[in-house]
């Protein structure tokens, strides 16, 4: 396995592309199979961020949310998805729900 895209930042209300480190979101055309790990343990009572994973179903389509939005909450140390086959135009974002900014670490990796 290993890291092929990975940082930290501030997330805030506005949706933020962990693969691209960015609050720009563009999809990544580069096919591949990718597992997200998640550093949780900033996180304090209140806080609620969520996660969503977008894919393109087809490459001429336009992306949907293809994995469930996953809230993550306070008293999570971590999260870790399982292995997605990700191919026509994917991306990984979270943003803030309620709470605080909170810096979170990510890794995304391939097998």
């Amino acid at each position: 396995m290993s890291e092929i895209y990975g940082d930290s930042a501030s997330i805030s209300t506005t949706e933020y592309s962990l693969p691209n480190d960015s609050i720009i979101l563009t999809p990544i055309t580069t096919p591949n199979t990718v597992q997200l790990f998640l550093d949780l343990s900033n996180l304090q009572a209140g806080d609620e961020f969520e996660l969503r994973i977008y894919e393109k179903v087809i490459g001429s389509a336009s992306q949907v949310l293809i994995f469930p939005v996953v809230s993550l909450v306070s008293g999570m140390s971590s999260y870790v998805t399982p292995a997605l086959c990700l191919e026509h135009g994917w991306d990984i974002t979270l943003v803030k729900v309620a709470g605080s900014d909170r810096t979170i670490a990510w890794s995304i990796r391939t097998p």
